[in-house]
């Protein structure tokens, strides 16, 4: 053990010099985040129409593609690119017996108060005089009454439906809390029919469902939402050393992959009074969001808890015989635990820049090429002159390329500029006089403004350039 703490060693892992505090977004920031987002067609309120429902969203046209980079981004460095980590698609019900055994029936819970003026409850552990032990000096955060709060009671976070024709103990059922454990009850099947050996994964991206006391914070606390979890199967006694391993190349990968910004980023370690039931070692990473430092991805410790308490309440093994050590045991899990939406989140507010250009401001999200909902716009200067049918045509055989590409050809040609920045296009593509004549067209760079002269006929190549650079 060093003297390093675990926000340098984050530093170190990300390559740069984090200064002591990372610069503050403006506190606005999540109400232009919310507005854009509905806006340009990246988030929707679910059931807006009929005045929609606590902390549940949709995701619109651009949003549904940034969704999908982002899932598609984190498969395919867990899946494809490792020979050691195999994929699956859990169902969303399971036995309850899953949920009795991995302690969420019982113990999956929040502290709950109520206001006893206006009604309105919120987590006790959220309220810092309630927590402190002084009650009478709480104030409520809505209706501004102090000190009268209901004493905390425990709220389970299951959601609780139904299986089957008839309402009764028997046919009960939840929707699942987590993903993990539908990997954990999956072990010797994917184990064994993917020949794997220890050290290996199951990586899984799905919905999860938690009744939470005090959703918000726009997407980052949800009831419905999406995690990305792999869980990795090592040695008992090797445990420590995966733990580092996959500490330092997830946030490799947020900082490399995704491209967010270092010294937004730092790790926060589970002390031992806050680590979960099953875990020997937990650290959060965290961004700096307007609200201040939250978690959107951990890597724990799990030990052998979960296979070990499968393995007993199911009575069917969950252990791994190792033929070179000619011996049997139930291995340890490391564990990588990634919030889909809050890391859609994280992007979204790490891309988000106001700047002024020519004394005309704009608003931009700076999004990795590889992430952006749409890689290019394709632009008529004027709809005339045979313009429309060029930049139909180029929009077309790009498509064909396999690029994600949009037709624009409504409003000023610096209005259409102003609507990509805001969506995250990377390259805006203008058909204008000068293609008629030489089959060239402008290509211009969302976050330079600078515009190249490309022929129609390369654009596929330049823009494979670029993403590739």
């Amino acid at each position: 053990m060093t003297d390093q703490s675990e926000t340098e060693q984050a530093t170190a892992a990300a390559g740069t010099d984090r200064p002591e505090e990372a610069p503050d977004h403006p506190p606005e920031l999540m109400d232009k985040l919310r507005s854009l987002s509905k806006q340009r067609g990246f988030i929707f309120q679910s059931s807006e129409i009929y005045g929609g429902i606590g902390s549940v969203y949709d995701y619109g046209p651009l949003g549904v593609e940034l969704k999908q980079n982002i899932r598609s981004a984190w498969w395919e460095a867990m899946v494809h690119q490792r020979p050691d980590i195999e994929g699956l698609d859990a169902g969303i019900l399971m036995n309850p017996r899953v949920w009795e055994t991995s302690g969420h029936v019982e113990g999956f819970t929040d502290p709950l108060v109520e206001c006893r003026n206006c009604h309105r409850r919120f987590r006790a552990d959220e309220l810092d005089e309630i927590e402190a032990g002084r009650p009478e000096e709480q104030q409520c955060p809505v209706c501004g009454v102090t000190g009268e709060f209901t004493e905390p009671r425990q709220f389970n976070l299951l959601f609780k439906t139904f299986m089957g024709a008839v309402e009764d103990e028997s046919s009960v059922a939840y929707l699942r809390p987590e993903t993990a454990q539908g990997i954990y009850v999956n072990f010797r099947n994917v184990q064994e029919t993917g020949r794997q050996k220890i050290p290996f994964g199951i990586a899984q991206v799905g919905k999860a469902f938690r009744n939470e006391i005090t959703p918000g914070n726009f997407i980052f606390r949800t009831r419905e939402f999406e995690q990305m979890e792999m869980q990795y199967f090592v040695e008992p006694g090797t445990d420590e050393e995966w733990f580092e391993t996959w500490r330092e190349a997830r946030m490799e990968w947020l900082t490399d992959s995704l491209g967010i910004r270092a010294d937004r980023l730092r790790f926060e370690p589970h002390g031992p009074d806050e680590l979960p039931h099953y875990a020997k070692r937990a650290v959060d990473i965290q961004y700096r969001f307007p609200f201040g430092w939250a978690e959107f991805e951990g890597i724990h410790n799990r030990t052998d808890y979960d296979l070990s308490r499968h393995q007993e309440e199911s009575g069917k093994k969950l252990s791994y015989y190792d033929q070179k050590e000619e011996r049997r045991y139930v291995p340890y899990v490391v564990e990588t635990s990634t919030g889909l939406d809050r890391t859609f989140l994280v992007v979204l507010a790490d891309a988000y820049e106001e700047e002024e250009i020519d004394g005309d401001e704009r608003t931009v999200l700076r999004l990795s090429p590889e992430l952006a909902p749409v890689t290019a716009a394709v632009f008529p200067l004027v709809n005339k002159e045979g313009m429309p049918e060029v930049s139909e045509r180029i929009t077309e055989d790009l498509r064909e390329q396999g690029f994600n590409v949009s037709h624009d050809d409504s409003g000023s040609i610096g209005r259409r500029y102003r609507r990509q920045d805001e969506a995250g296009t990377p390259f805006c593509i203008t058909v204008d006089g000068q293609t008629l004549d030489d089959d060239t067209v402008t290509v211009r760079d969302r976050d330079t403004t600078e515009q190249d002269r490309v022929a129609a006929a390369r654009l596929g190549e330049y823009l494979d350039d670029a993403l590739d650079g």
